[in-house]
This record gives structure tokens, sequence and C-alpha cells, in this order.
């Protein structure tokens, strides 16, 4: 017996790596449904190497028979269609920020925070963190377990996918673009992405944070502790897939590089590489198509009290997103609080 999974938004990058992952990860599906918005309707998408899904209509579908539904469409759809799909009594598992810091609705980490689960019936719905959030508290988690963690300051460097479809389109035409003398036209980005870095993610708020930036620091706090104290600076390069990030970390009791090591070891989603030598640590392009976490670079740092610094990298489209939402719809099985329908 499977479940009768949705992916909503399947025509999009994030979309189409949950049909890749939930294939990949045999996930128990007696039915998968790709929905996109009516101008999609009819377009093809893959599930799995052999099977091909007809998109069909988000605006029209009934989600009554529907178990599990993946939401990655973009807020404002989410904000009209997850809680429609919700009270048709399937498990909303949203990707977008609509949801996140919304009291009533977990937001969940499955290596991190999966007792929070329980209190998804609220609402009929879980939220999917934002991708640099994820990466960077799979790799605190096991640090916070033995030292707690005070503090952080972290600079992000993010790939290009994390802004979708036409913003790698842009990389790519800009790139071309510059080795054949024309101009790089910003569309998607407010300079010229093609070998720069812009120190901008979403909206600026009244404080000069942006937007991407106060994500980081509150759903660190709802998912991994709410006294941590986070400073973040999010950076936009010229990567097409996979995030990295620079995290200092401030501990309440003193923690070693060594203890730090083991900590990452044996932590689940984690994949510690720590040579110090040439090429002894993980770069985006080594994280491209990767499930793991990857930490690099663990460092004392003397400039704080119990300080401690490491390099993260992880593949945004996949633990970042689309392998995170399937591994709640994991917890949520294993936990026996999602059940398959009997069909006749």
């Amino acid at each position: 017996m499977g479940y009768r999974v949705a992916v909503v938004g399947a025509t999009g990058a994030v979309g189409r790596e949950m049909l890749k992952t939930l294939a990949e990860r045999d996930f128990p599906v007696r039915e998968v449904v790709a929905l996109a918005s009516g101008r999609s309707a009819g377009m093809e998408v893959s599930f799995g190497e052999k099977s091909v899904l007809k998109v069909r209509s988000l605006e029209g579908f009934d989600f009554k028979d529907t178990e599990i539904g993946m939401f990655s469409p973009g807020a404002a759809v989410s904000a009209v269609h997850a809680p429609r799909a919700a009270a048709a009594g399937c498990v909303v598992i949203d990707n977008t920020s609509q949801f996140r810091m919304e009291p009533d609705v977990p937001l969940v980490v499955p290596e991190v925070n999966p007792g929070a689960l329980k209190g998804f019936g609220r609402r009929n719905i879980i939220a999917n963190p934002n991708c640099s959030t994820i990466q960077m508290v799979v790799a605190l988690k096991p640090l916070h377990d033995i030292a707690r963690v005070r503090r952080v300051v972290v600079s992000t460097y993010q790939s290009v996918s994390g802004a979708g479809k036409e913003a790698m389109d842009e990389l790519f035409n800009q790139t071309r673009a510059v080795f054949v003398n024309d101009p790089a036209v910003p569309e998607q980005f407010p300079k010229a992405i093609a070998f720069n870095c812009i120190p901008h993610i979403d909206r600026f708020l009244d404080d000069g944070a942006t937007k991407e930036e106060w994500k980081m620091a509150v759903e660190t706090r709802k998912i991994l502790d709410p006294d941590i104290q986070v400073f973040a600076t999010c950076v936009r390069v010229p990567v097409f897939i996979g995030h990295a990030e620079a995290v200092h970390a401030e501990f309440e009791r003193p923690i070693t590089v060594e203890e730090a090591w083991e900590a990452l070891r044996d932590a689940p989603g984690v994949q510690l590489v720590d040579k110090r030598e040439d090429g002894g640590y993980v770069t985006q392009l080594d994280a491209a198509g990767e499930d793991a976490v990857f930490v690099s670079r663990v460092r004392a740092d003397p400039t704080v009290a119990h300080g401690l610094a490491f390099w993260c990298v992880s593949d945004n489209l996949r633990k970042g997103a689309a392998l995170n939402a399937v591994q709640i719809a994991e917890a949520l099985v294993e936990r026996g609080l999602v059940k398959a329908r009997e069909v006749s």
C-alpha cells in the first residue's frame, strides 16, 4: 500500500528535483501527480528513469484523495492552495517562505528537530526551511548538543539556482555575453551576476539587513534554539548549484577542534571532509548532486571565548529543498503520522 503524492510546482527546478528524489529514495507511492499553473498543464516531467507524468493544472485539482502534497510553487500560490489542500485532508509540506514563521506550523529539518512534526495537525501544514538555514543547522546541531551555541556569524555564498531557472539562464547568458563582448544586462538580479558577487538576496529591511539574512536568524532560533543569536551576510555568487557558508560559532562551553570533528563524523546528514592540505575540503562543484551537508576547514576561533569556525557546503536544490521535503514525508510515514488510504 502506498501514498498518493502531489508535487506542486512540478515544472520548476525544485519540483523536478522533488520528483527525482522521490523516485531515487523509493518513497512508497501508489500514484504521483504533477501539478503546476494552468499555462504549464499538458507539459511532461520525469518521475524516475522510466516514468513520464503529464502536468495537471493546480487551480482545479481536488486534493481529497491525496495524502501528501509537496509544494514549491512560490509563496503567493502556496498561500492560496496549501490551505485548500490541507483542508481536504492532504498533509502539505511547503517549500516556500509563506508559513515558516507561523507559530502553529512546524518548521522542520529531520536531522535536527523531528519532534516538531507532532504539531503539524493544527494546520495540516509543515514548512520546509530556507535552503541556507537548513545546511547551517544540520552542521550546527551536533556541536550544539555538546557545547551549546550562543552566537553565530555567517557569510553565505549562494548559487543562482536558489533564485530559480530564469536566474540560472541569466548567469549562462551573461557569461557567454562577456566572452563575445556583448553587454551583460541584468534582469533577474540587481547587478550583473557573471564574474561578480552580489551582497543582496531578497528585499532590504528597515535595519539594512536583507530578508534572506533575517530568515537565517529567525529560522535558526525556531528550529534549533530560541536563544541563539545569528548575524548573517548573504551573497549571490556566479555558481549554478550549491550554497557555501563560512560559519563562526561561539559556544557556552569550551569545545576543541577534535571534539567537533568527532561530533560531526557521527552526525546524521553530515559528511566531514577536513584534510589540511591542497584540495582537502569540499566546494560547491563537489557538492552538486549530493545529499550530504559537507563540513570542512574546522578551526578554533581565538577572537571569541569558546569559538569555532568552519566551511559548510550543500546542494541547495537537494538538501536545501527537495531532499529535506522528502525526508519530512519519510519521517511522517515512519512515525505513523500519515496513513495511506484504502483504495477499492
